[in-house]
Formats: C-alpha cells, structure tokens, sequence
C-alpha cells in the first residue's frame, strides 16, 4: 500500500455504529494500514461517537463538514441511506474541485459487511440511493 487509507464515516445510527465498531476492529486486529479519520452523526452524545471523540477522530454533527477536510480523507463510506444528501454529498465534492476524496457506494459497504461475519445482511435503505 502506498500510505495509509484514510476512511470517514458518515450516519452512525443502528446500522452505522455496526459498521464502524466491526470496521475499526478489523483495522487493529489486522493491522490495516487505514484509519478512521472522521465520522458524523446528528447525535454527538451516542457511546460510538464519544469513542470516536476521545481517540481523537474528528467529529461532525453534519456529514458535510467532512469535505471541507479535502484530500485528508480518501474513502467516504456514506451509511445514512439518504439519497438527498447522497446528492449534496456528490455536489459538495465536485464544488470544492475535490477529485481525490471517493463515496463508497452501498454494494462496497455490504462487501465490507460481509468480511465483519455479522449472522444478518447489512439492512437496506428503504429506497435505492445508488452511487
């Protein structure tokens, strides 16, 4: 690997929190060299947050604050399975000329989940969000 991933997260609710826990166990347990470098959610007070906080990543209430942190980040996984601001997401990028920065699409974020060895499948959206 050239240098080390760096990963946010954005929508740590029932499925993110999930995602993030399993994510960032397998990162240290077999040494990746990726990081969390922030993550978002509209509570700041939830126990995955306040982890997140006292490790020193750095912590949003809104998902697009994250691309103001440019090409510090390199891979978005986007778990708020909102297509609205999937959208302003996108835009907000393209705007602020930022071409290095990716938004993991969901089939990448149920790839992932399938290596966490969860007994159920990463839970849908209600309504396809796509790229």
């Amino acid at each position: 690997m050239a240098h080390q991933i760096h990963i946010a997260l954005i929508g740590l609710g029932r499925v993110g929190e999930t995602f993030a826990i399993n994510f960032l166990e397998r990162i240290q347990m077999q040494h990746i060299d990726a990081k969390i470098v922030a993550v978002a959610d509209h509570k700041l007070d939830s126990p995955v947050m306040m982890g997140f906080a006292h490790s020193g990543v750095s912590v949003f209430t809104d998902g697009l604050e994250i691309v103001k942190l440019g090409d510090q980040v390199d891979i978005i996984f986007d778990l708020s399975g909102n297509a609205a601001f999937r959208q302003k997401l996108r835009d907000a990028l393209r705007d602020g000329g930022n071409q290095h920065t990716v938004i993991a699409p969901e089939i990448i974020a149920n790839l992932v989940w399938a290596f966490f060895g969860e007994k159920e499948k990463m839970p849908s959206p209600h309504e396809k969000i796509g790229y």
